[in-house]
């Protein structure tokens, strides 16, 4: 396989030679699987057990993958900085010592998309499986792929974009998520529906930075430049969908419940009575 990989794409950045996971693809490739069996039987083995609460190590996990975001985030920024990156289209040789800067932080981004799988893990033990969409285990299971193709041929220069828009949505995602676990800060957190937004603003973001080097190129290889806005494509189609279902959707539902409900109260003896009738029966049950 990575003979046949390195006669397709050519030679590799000799750069990352020897480092974990990306001498061969076969590790990338068997997690990846592993990944896909365990969404098909996860749900069938657990489907009559009790769902796991996994709050304390949710609380953790979402914790360290806030932390681990903020500090690439952090460092892909400053490492662009000091390496003068242009904007509208860098290549991979030129920004001296920043550019080894940005491929060790790119190594983590790479490592976090395996830390990631434990995202569909935990819907799975908490017996979640709506959650389990087609959109969640696309978007997971090609990542990690993806960046194994990156980290080997362009781990630096234009593939800093996404990586750092990703890793700051990602702060604002996984704080979502482990302060969520806490029931006691749930009525607080307000920014759920602003995630999504975020994530698909990301999306068009880096296809209008990806295409700048499109339109001037320079040394950066062009096929992974039109790659990943063919990805990016895919990942606004799915996105959008999924925004329209969870939020126009339920806000169309709700105005609709509210609508039936006031022409109850205006027309409905029955309701009232209905309504009667349960406290009578609240009132009995107590008295039992």
């Amino acid at each position: 396989i990575n003979s046949y990989l390195d006669v397709w794409l050519g030679p590799r950045d000799p750069r990352v030679k020897g480092w974990l996971l990306l001498e061969n693809y076969t590790p990338t490739f068997i997690f990846s699987v592993f990944y896909l069996l365990i969404v098909w039987l996860g749900p069938k083995y657990m489907r009559n057990k009790q769902p796991f609460s996994c709050r304390g190590i949710l609380v953790v996990y979402n914790l360290g993958l806030t932390l681990l975001s903020l500090y690439m985030f952090y460092e892909l920024v400053t490492g662009v900085w000091e390496g003068g990156y242009n904007f509208f289209c860098q290549d991979t040789r030129s920004g001296g010592e920043a550019d080894m800067k940005i491929i060790q932080v790119l190594w983590w981004y790479y490592f976090s998309k395996l830390i990631e799988f434990m995202d569909t893990f935990f819907f799975i033990l908490r017996k979640n499986n709506h959650q389990i969409t087609v959109l969640h285990v696309y978007h997971h299971a090609t990542m990690l792929n993806i960046w194994w193709f990156v980290m080997n041929w362009v781990p630096c220069g234009h593939s800093y974009f996404g990586a750092t828009l990703n890793s700051f949505i990602h702060v604002l995602m996984y704080s979502y998520y482990g302060l969520s676990a806490v029931p006691a800060m749930r009525p607080y957190l307000w920014w759920k529906k602003y995630i999504t937004q975020g994530q698909l603003t990301q999306f068009v973001l880096t296809i209008f930075q990806t295409s700048c080097g499109v339109v001037w190129p320079c040394a950066f290889p062009q096929g992974w430049l039109y790659f990943q806005i063919s990805y990016m494509i895919s990942l606004i189609i799915l996105f959008t969908n999924f925004y329209i279902q969870t939020y126009n959707k339920k806000a169309s539902s709700r105005r609709k419940e509210y609508q039936n409900g006031s022409t109850a109260t205006v027309n409905g003896y029955t309701n009232s009575f209905s309504s009667l009738e349960n406290n009578v029966k609240q009132r009995k049950q107590r008295k039992d």
